[in-house]
């Protein structure tokens, strides 16, 4: 947990938990968390943080093609906070208060042999981010085994996935197409100081038309309309202020 919590990189910091929760029985993790959530809708998917080690047909099928959104341990970690057995699904099959899309997500885990795990919800933040992490136990292992395991480290393996996560809240990130360059950086940055774009041509060494457009260039990056759009979105993703290396 040391290490986690000085880890420099998103990239390390997700080899690293993923060997840790496969020495629990937990082989393959999705990941995921948006800042951008309203009453309706979860965001942008673009804007979404979404890191997982499942291979690539189970990406393609769960995430690429939208299996998520009806996904039942989603809508139960957008409900709660905590821990969830997914006994919880097969209780509600017993029930037949499974809708029809929520069969097919089951249907397409079973054929890629994802069938018992646990789902943690993590706290949020505030009432525009949510985050949660599903974890998958190796293949052959069934939910009452995963639940004896839950039983003995639970309590460890929640820690942990809280750790991680508040870690993953400190680190840059944004997707590829939509990273700022140093000078786009540099001019909101200036933009979050309070000054004009005059102010900032002189502090860069800049015209105030170059300015504009680099200030033009990170608003079309981050998919907004305005540079207070523009400031916010990159402040959250923590792409302000970055330490080079």
């Amino acid at each position: 947990m040391l290490y986690l919590s000085n880890v420099p990189t998103l990239e390390e910091l997700w080899s690293a938990h993923t060997e840790q929760m496969k020495s629990y029985g937990f082989d393959r993790l999705i990941y995921g968390f948006t800042r951008f959530r309203t009453q309706t809708s979860l965001g942008d998917p673009e804007d979404f943080l979404i890191l997982t080690n499942h291979s690539s047909a189970y990406i393609d099928g769960f995430i690429n093609k939208g299996l998520y959104f009806h996904a039942p341990m989603l809508h139960w970690a957008l409900e709660n906070e905590g821990a969830g057995s997914w006994r919880l699904l097969g209780e509600k099959f017993d029930k037949g208060r499974l809708t029809r899309e929520e069969l097919k997500v089951i249907e397409f885990n079973l054929a890629m042999k994802v069938t018992a795990g646990y789902t943690i919800s993590f706290k949020s933040v505030s009432a525009r981010s949510k985050g949660a992490i599903s974890l998958a136990a190796r293949v052959g292992l069934s939910q009452e085994e995963v639940d004896e395991i839950w039983a003995e480290h639970g309590d460890d393996i929640h820690l942990i996935n809280n750790i991680a996560h508040l870690k993953i809240l400190t680190l840059p990130y944004l997707p590829p197409h939509r990273v700022l360059t140093r000078r786009q950086r540099e001019a909101l940055e200036w933009v979050g100081d309070g000054k004009t774009t005059q102010d900032i041509a002189l502090l860069m060494g800049l015209t105030s038309a170059t300015v504009e457009k680099h200030l033009r260039l990170a608003r079309e990056a981050l998919s907004v309309e305005t540079t207070a759009q523009a400031v916010m979105k990159a402040a959250l993703h923590n792409q302000m202020f970055v330490l080079e290396a």
